[in-house]
């Protein structure tokens, strides 16, 4: 989901990106000051505020792979590219949109997204509990503004999208959390081992464990699963909610195409500096590792995404293929410079933080 402003400062011609702009500042990722990280503050009772999460946690364990922190967003915005009334936020309501429409949007723009994204869910995932809650209660001021009439115009059927409201906030969270045990069990090479999926139990205790993030968010509670069959029931429950239909990208007010709008405008507004955000966001995360990540996916997902057999099959035999470049990706300074790039100065410190608490808790 849409995370904030898109940053526009720091030079005369929003078309030229430096350096700094492109690493950003705390700020970039931060609101209400520096987070506190999980174990960071004691409770009432004396105890330490581990958050909603916490050392021990099978989240903590898929979240703070090295995998996940390198592919997360990918995942996630393949995911969630697949729910209807996040694409239709999209088209109608982000600073991608909006931008388009002015006829200023950038490739950084795209790059700047996504960069916020991770960093941003980090304090609601890795900080104490009042971190935790200011982020939640940030996000969903933004999103209020986030609504329409409208998810598909040619199915009116469908109705309209509230990014706040029970529902869509609910499948914002679960597809952030899904996407995320998804990346791991694909990607992430652990125990000596190639990616493997986890034990039954384990899976089933990593949703268990997610109810608590949509509980923070907002879910409807009699709707929240805390076990893989009653994911699995919700899902069925809102099929008609998941897809891709080529009207999805379709302006409700003006008939016009929004990503044809955009990419046009971005081309037209191209300038050299902006190519490492080119390689970052274009080739890199919605290019290459979104095709792995396709290629990891269940058949219903690639079905979603409008892939047919020759198509799921490249993307099963890329995935194959790409295994040594992925272990590549979780080793040392190519982790390193994805976790500062992607997730911030204040990712950094709170991944830190809860990797040295769930190492004392035994798990890695």
């Amino acid at each position: 989901m849409d995370t904030g402003r898109s940053e526009r400062t720091g030079t005369k011609d929003f078309r030229i990106v430096t350096k700094e702009r492109i690493e950003g500042t705390a700020q970039r990722w931060r609101r209400f000051g520096e987070p506190v990280p999980a174990g960071g503050s004691v409770k009432e009772d004396g105890t330490p505020d581990y958050g909603i999460f916490g050392p021990g946690s099978m989240v903590w364990q898929v979240l703070l792979h090295p995998a996940t922190i390198v592919f997360q967003y990918a995942f996630q915005g393949l995911m969630q590219s697949t729910y209807k009334p996040v694409i239709a936020g999209v088209r109608d309501h982000d600073p991608l949109s909006r931008n388009t429409r002015k006829g200023t949007v950038t490739i950084f723009d795209l790059f700047e997204r996504g960069q916020r994204n991770s960093g941003m869910h980090a304090p609601m995932w890795l900080g104490d509990t009042e971190t935790a809650r200011r982020m939640a209660k940030h996000l969903h001021t933004i999103h209020k503004k986030v609504a329409g009439d409208v998810i598909d115009v040619g199915a009116p059927e469908l109705g309209g999208y509230a990014a706040s409201e029970p529902r869509d906030a609910m499948w914002a969270a679960l597809t952030e959390m899904h996407s995320m045990l998804w990346l791991y069990e694909n990607f992430a090479f652990r125990d000596g081992l190639p990616p493997h999926r986890l034990s039954r139990a384990q899976r089933e205790q990593y949703i268990a464990e997610t109810a608590a993030y949509c509980r923070l968010v907002g879910a409807p509670e009699e709707e929240i699963p805390t076990s893989m069959a009653e994911l699995d029931r919700l899902y069925a429950k809102y099929d008609d909610l998941f897809g891709t239909s080529k009207s999805m990208a379709i302006y409700p007010d003006n008939g016009q195409s929004f990503p044809m709008q955009m990419f046009g405008t971005m081309k037209k507004n191209f300038h050299r500096s902006q190519l490492p955000a080119l390689f970052y966001a274009g080739v890199l995360d919605h290019g290459l590792f979104r095709q792995l990540a396709a290629g990891a996916s269940s058949g219903r997902l690639r079905k979603s995404l409008g892939m047919g057999r020759a198509r799921s099959a490249v993307a099963v035999a890329t995935l194959k293929i790409s295994l040594p470049f992925i272990w590549m990706m979780q080793r040392g300074r190519f982790e390193r410079h994805y976790m500062r790039l992607m997730w911030g100065p204040d990712g950094v410190t709170l991944i830190e933080a809860a990797r040295a608490l769930q190492k004392t808790a035994g798990r890695s």
